[in-house]
């Protein structure tokens, strides 16, 4: 048996945010279209990016108690079985040099806060058909 997604399966996706207010306004935002996943902090995140289903994207917030979103990304990307998930970071932090960090690290984008649904919903869609042409 084959691993390929069938291509009427639902891409995963989990948000990772420590504010509930944030996690449902980006779940209802993309459950429609997707399969949605959360986790409230990054050692959880970690956690469900490992088990079935697997994410085929993350939407990770920088901004967190304890694990802050760029060490959960430092520790994705030292996983094998995680390292080729992308990843954009969702924060409210918009200086150049914040995203410029979150690039270096291995983001493949970054959106800020308050987030706009058309924006989301685009990058994110661009980002799964990135990661198809790639697997």
């Amino acid at each position: 048996m084959n691993n390929l997604p069938s291509p009427h399966s639902h891409p995963t996706i989990l948000i990772v945010d420590d504010t509930p207010e944030n996690l449902t306004v980006l779940g209802e935002l993309l459950q429609s279209v997707y399969r949605v996943r959360v986790a409230v902090s990054g050692a959880r995140a970690l956690r469900i990016a490992v088990s079935d289903p697997k994410p085929d994207l993350i939407l990770l917030d920088v901004m967190m108690p304890g694990m802050d979103g760029y060490t959960v990304l430092e520790q994705l990307r030292e996983d094998v079985r995680t390292r080729d998930i992308p990843v954009i970071f969702v924060t409210a932090m918009d200086s150049t040099e914040d995203e410029q960090f979150g690039l270096d690290l291995g983001a493949v984008d970054y959106i800020t806060k308050p987030i706009r649904p058309a924006i989301v919903l685009a990058r994110v869609h661009s980002q799964l058909e990135l990661k198809r042409a790639r697997d």
